[in-house]
């Protein structure tokens, strides 16, 4: 009886601390992060940096029908803490084979069954909302706020509405250029004055809908939470184009035992930090799927962005299974993976209505043959409708992935059609790469056959770019923002190449703007598991020593080592392949630039180097590069003189 009492009262004492207790700590293993989360009136949080205030305190709630604002006058009932270190092997190496988890854990638990889990890693925090309610909960609303204690500029990804395939320029904004209300995407920049940077974004984004960000008019940046709402009523414009006409007044019918979405905020003192920084993949639910062999990351030859646009032939190019032949003879004699067939290869609405002139079956041998693998573009209503239909031709083609297209939303509805979409792609072993899409938010962690994502300005906008905004300033912008959050199909490639002047748009002989040394390094600098070579395959075979360039690259990589770099100004990294040989890839804006790379990640050793200079006359003619051959240490520092939109690429094989 005494014991039982004793207890009794630790338990009592136990409980009376943690409703006592409103203010927690939770700092990252270095020490150099702290998070502060009041509970008193009501929940709030602070990041500071060394001591420093990176944000002022911020209120976090979610209003959930029935249940009320979780987050107003909350009262603790449990603090647990807890640390993890450890190395995981992702499977995909999109950066790396292996990543470090290093973080510290708060998880509080409120009264009425609910609570908040923070996370502190050395290079960013997070918080997330769980509940524990039985059956179904609706949510009404979530309050999120990003407060810097100063802010010099934000790197705003501008929207028009909820309806978007979030392919948008970051605009460097002083927070007075900003106006009430104005909308982005994520992921979003902001520079406080110090110069340290914060990126924002989320992840396990599942069954809840995405997270946008509407501007103030504060001096201060600050940026609050807006979430588009579950759609009421839509309208079906075309066979690709599902657009809500009205909404519910409620964000998400949900399961109320669950998790919701990380919110992330990651760190980084340095701008090169940012480019290996993994957060967004590590808070992911981890794969759901137990074989993974199957999965094989690998570049693709493209039809639509060069349009079927092939010399030298003695058949008429097009939609049909000579050209496609073709694609396949030159895959096959360069060892990429894949051919993708997009729009047109079927009546887009009728998956099954084969373009006239294109043998299916006698392509599908003939790939099969050559050791190709098919890859079908579909727009997503399509697909949905008809993914049973297909099956058994997807089957009997041994099709290996679909470009699933046109989605342009992340309400609920829509992420739960990501979600089914990649289920049923991994029940049947095909791979997955969404266009019109929204940001990763860590479905390829989940499902690892979903290889990557548009989202993003790519070098498709080059075909009626008017305004010249897909151009070397926007791509050293892209690895620093967009692609921190996942994968990007940005779809490089580019044989015909221009300076700024010489550029216009075309649609059936598209070009790029920047050097062809610009072009290169964005094999090594972009991020897609299954990339692209966009241009048409005679204008490859003109330029030999590119081509072996490109055939050679890989998609995935061993390690990743982020060298240098400069929002909006230029970057460099360096990446090593399964076969040992470390590339090394720099790209600068419209500003010449003479970079010094230091080579001292490299193991000690001696080092044959081959090598892609802009050439001497690049500033005219921006196809101009010279390919050299030599040999360096380990340690020396390599010179990547670059020309105005200019780059730089280094194959390094140890002796």
């Amino acid at each position: 009886m005494f014991l039982r009492l004793l207890s009794f009262i630790f338990f009592l004492l136990a409980t009376s601390c943690a409703s006592a207790q409103t203010s927690y700590t939770l700092v990252s293993p270095s020490g150099n992060l702290r998070l502060s989360i009041e509970t008193r009136p009501d929940l709030q949080w602070q990041l500071d940096l060394r001591g420093q205030a990176l944000t002022t305190p911020t209120p976090i709630s979610i209003n959930i029908a029935g249940r009320g604002v979780l987050g107003q006058r909350p009262e603790v009932i449990k603090s647990e803490k807890n640390t993890v270190n450890r190395a995981l092997q992702p499977a995909v190496k999109q950066k790396n084979a292996s990543i470090q988890e290093n973080y510290n854990e708060l998880t509080l638990s409120f009264k009425g069954d609910w609570g908040l889990v923070f996370r502190v890693y050395n290079d960013g925090a997070a918080y997330r909302f769980f509940t524990k309610f039985n059956g179904a909960v609706t949510v009404l609303d979530e309050t999120y706020s990003f407060r810097p204690a100063t802010c010099k500029t934000v790197y705003f990804p501008e929207e028009e509405g909820f309806y978007s395939h979030n392919e948008r320029i970051f605009q460097p904004l002083a927070p007075s250029a900003l106006r009430e209300n104005q909308l982005a995407s994520l992921p979003a920049l902001v520079e406080t004055g110090s110069g340290v940077k914060i990126l924002l974004t989320e992840t396990d984004l599942q069954d809840y809908p995405g997270l946008w960000l509407n501007a103030t008019n504060e001096p201060t940046g600050r940026l609050n939470g807006a979430f588009p709402r579950y759609p009421k009523y839509t309208v079906e414009l075309t066979n690709r184009d599902i657009q809500p006409t009205d909404r519910e007044p409620f964000l998400a019918l949900t399961k109320g035992a669950r998790h919701f979405p990380w919110r992330l905020f990651l760190v980084a003192e340095k701008d090169a930090d940012l480019l290996n920084n993994q957060l967004p993949w590590l808070l992911a639910e981890p794969s759901r799927l137990k074989n993974t062999e199957w999965i094989r990351p690998g570049k693709v030859a493209w039809d639509w962005w060069n349009n079927l646009n092939l010399s030298g032939v003695d058949f008429r190019a097009g939609i049909n299974t000579a050209t496609y032949k073709y694609y396949v003879d030159f895959a096959a004699a360069n060892g990429l993976e894949y051919i993708i067939l997009d729009e047109g290869w079927c009546e887009t609405g009728h998956l099954l209505q084969i373009t006239a002139g294109l043998d299916m079956d006698e392509l599908a041998a003939y790939a099969k043959q050559k050791g190709v693998g098919l890859i079908l573009w579909v727009t997503w209503t399509s697909i949905d409708r008809q993914f049973e239909t297909l099956l058994p031709s997807l089957k009997k083609w041994e099709v290996k992935g679909l470009k699933i297209d046109f989605m342009q939303r992340d309400d609920q509805d829509a992420v739960n059609y990501y979600w089914r979409i990649a289920e049923k792609c991994a029940d049947n072993q095909l791979l997955a790469d969404f266009h019109g899409a929204h940001k990763p938010a860590g479905l390829h962690r989940t499902w690892p056959n979903v290889l990557s994502f548009e989202g993003v300005y790519g070098l498709e906008q080059a075909k009626w770019d008017v305004k010249k905004q897909i151009d070397p300033e926007h791509d050293v912008t892209l690895p620093f923002i967009r692609q921190v959050a996942g994968p990007m199909d940005y779809t490089p490639g580019a044989m015909l190449n221009y300076q700024k002047n010489d550029w216009a748009p075309s649609f059936n002989r598209p070009g790029s703007l920047g050097t062809r040394c610009h072009e290169l390094a964005k094999y090594v600098v972009f991020e897609s598991p299954l990339q692209m070579l966009s241009d048409s395959p005679s204008n490859y075979k003109k330029e030999p020593e590119c081509l072996h360039f490109l055939s050679k690259v890989p998609a995935v990589w061993e390690k990743t080592v982020a060298i240098d770099g400069k929002i909006g100004d230029y970057v460099a990294v360096a990446r090593q392949g399964s076969d040992g040989l470390w590339y090394i890839g720099a790209m600068t804006d419209w500003t010449m630039r003479d970079l010094r790379i230091n080579t001292d990640f490299l193991p000690a050793g001696d080092y044959e180097i081959e090598s892609f200079q802009d050439g001497i006359n690049a500033d005219r003619n921006a196809m101009d590069y010279k390919r050299s051959d030599g040999h360096v240490k380990s340690g020396q520092m390599l010179r990547a003189a670059m020309a105005p939109g200019g780059g730089f690429v280094a194959i390094l094989r140890k002796l």
